[in-house]
């Protein structure tokens, strides 16, 4: 089943709200006359009685009776009511009762109680018509000194006018609520417009126009917010589009290299009869590169891995001064060979992975290493703050220029690529550093100024 449109629904909306709030309005109304009108009715109802009650205390019953009957049916005022006049306990002396109908037995009020509205009494006829009477003994002269007053009426034509009432309430109802639909619904074509518009420059927005920006004039104001918010998303989108494919164009020219490196040895040695020797040589050397592939792969597989926001990390309480014994182990070595010392000063404590924190500065000495001057100093030291600890790798070489730093920690790309030993690398290490930092909620950064370069690692207390 297609989906209402929005329009369609508001309108919706808009119509039950008319409605409901015009029956509720429209069955106040109702009762409101129902009720006036019922007090009206009982009202000339005891006033009537209260007529012949005052005539019959003034005048003889039987006499006034028998001279003059017609003066009773004329106090009756119409058709529908009915009238008995009667000593208590004894026949009827007179009786107007044009529709036959069958009197309530209803006991009288005493001659000396005044008459209220709580003396008249509710009832239906046969049909389901209302029907209110009343009774109650008056002075007299004649007979026992009593005389019993019953009187009624048939709110036939109360009930017509209310019929009529309720009928008009439903009718200006409906045709109420259909204006309000209609009016609506042009209203919010027309206010709406925005949004289709809306709809039209986003529909028009792919891969090869991702520069493209929805304009805020022709937005509602309602909507300029999440207009805003889509055109952050596409900046975002763009700057990631363009980041993915240069790091694809910089992965196949990494990928590339070895690569050809590969087939051009193997083809050359396939080209003659070759010695053992030669072979092993070229085994060798297919391995290095096979290798370093390998090493590539893995890196790769690792930063994809580390960006996935569900991935979990193990974090605890890592020592750092053994953390910094082991990497002094594994690196003085190294430092030997390129005529390099590390100076080791870690102190205190962090909460990290351990695996992730070793291959964090794994990486960033292994750089220092390859990227600094021969008989220089390579220190690694920490700093504890009041909001977390810093971890640095400091070594002296070629400073990097300001505008490249920005720059060093993206995926394949280096500060100098004819820097000596550069081709050596796969351009990922420090964007494994970022990714490792980013698991940890932590911060990297590089300072390079006079000779001096710093990596910077920060970790925060409360991961």
């Amino acid at each position: 089943m297609k989906p209402l449109s929005l329009t369609t629904r508001l309108s919706l909306i808009l119509a039950c709200t008319m409605l409901v709030v015009m029956a509720l309005t429209g069955l106040a109304l109702y009762h409101s006359l129902a009720k006036q009108i019922s007090v009206r009715d009982d009202g000339a109802l005891l006033a009537r009685m209260d007529q012949i009650r005052t005539l019959l205390r003034d005048e003889d019953a039987i006499a006034l009776i028998h001279q003059k009957p017609r003066l009773f049916a004329n106090m009756l005022g119409n058709t529908e009511s009915l009238l008995m006049l009667r000593f208590p306990g004894q026949s009827p002396l007179i009786e107007v009762n044009p529709g036959q109908r069958t009197l309530p037995a209803i006991t009288p009020m005493s001659a000396e109680q005044p008459l209220t509205l709580n003396a008249v009494h509710h009832l239906q006829s046969s049909d389901g018509t209302p029907f209110i009477a009343a009774a109650a003994l008056a002075n007299t002269r004649d007979g026992p000194g009593k005389i019993e007053i019953v009187t009624g009426r048939l709110m036939t034509e109360r009930t017509q006018t209310l019929a009529s009432y309720r009928d008009q309430i439903i009718t200006f109802t409906l045709l109420a609520t259909l204006l309000v639909a209609l009016i609506a619904h042009v209203s919010l074509r027309r206010g709406l417009v925005g949004l289709r518009h809306l709809a039209s420059e986003t529909d028009a927005i792919d891969v090869r126009h991702l520069s493209h920006r929805i304009r805020l004039t022709k937005v509602p104001l309602e909507l300029q917010p999440l207009v805003a918010a889509f055109n952050q998303m596409l900046t975002r989108l763009e700057t990631g589009y363009q980041q993915l494919s240069q790091v694809s164009a910089d992965m196949a020219h990494d990928l590339r290299t070895p690569v050809n490196t590969l087939i051009g040895q193997t083809e050359v040695a396939l080209g003659q009869q070759r010695t053992s020797a030669e072979y092993q040589a070229l085994l060798g050397s297919n391995y290095e590169e096979l290798e370093r592939l390998a090493k590539m792969i893995d890196n790769m597989l690792f930063l994809a891995k580390a960006e996935d926001a569900s991935q979990a990390i193990a974090l605890q309480i890592l020592d750092l001064e053994s953390l910094g014994t082991r990497l002094a182990d594994y690196f003085e070595g190294l430092a030997e060979e390129r005529q390099m010392a590390l100076r080791v000063e870690l102190q205190g404590e962090v909460q990290a992975d351990l695996d992730l924190l070793l291959r964090a500065l794994a990486n960033l000495l292994a750089n220092a290493l390859r990227y600094g001057d021969s008989g220089s100093v390579i220190r690694l030291f920490s700093e504890t703050g009041a909001n977390g600890v810093t971890i640095s790798v400091e070594n002296h070489g070629p400073t990097i220029p300001s505008e490249r730093q920005a720059r060093l920690f993206d995926r394949f790309w280096r500060a100098d690529s004819s820097r000596h030993l550069s081709s050596s690398g796969s351009g990922l290490g420090l964007s494994i550093v970022r990714s490792i930092m980013q698991l940890h909620h932590g911060r990297c950064a590089v300072q390079s100024e006079q000779g001096l370069t710093r990596f910077t690692l920060y970790f925060p207390l409360k991961p």
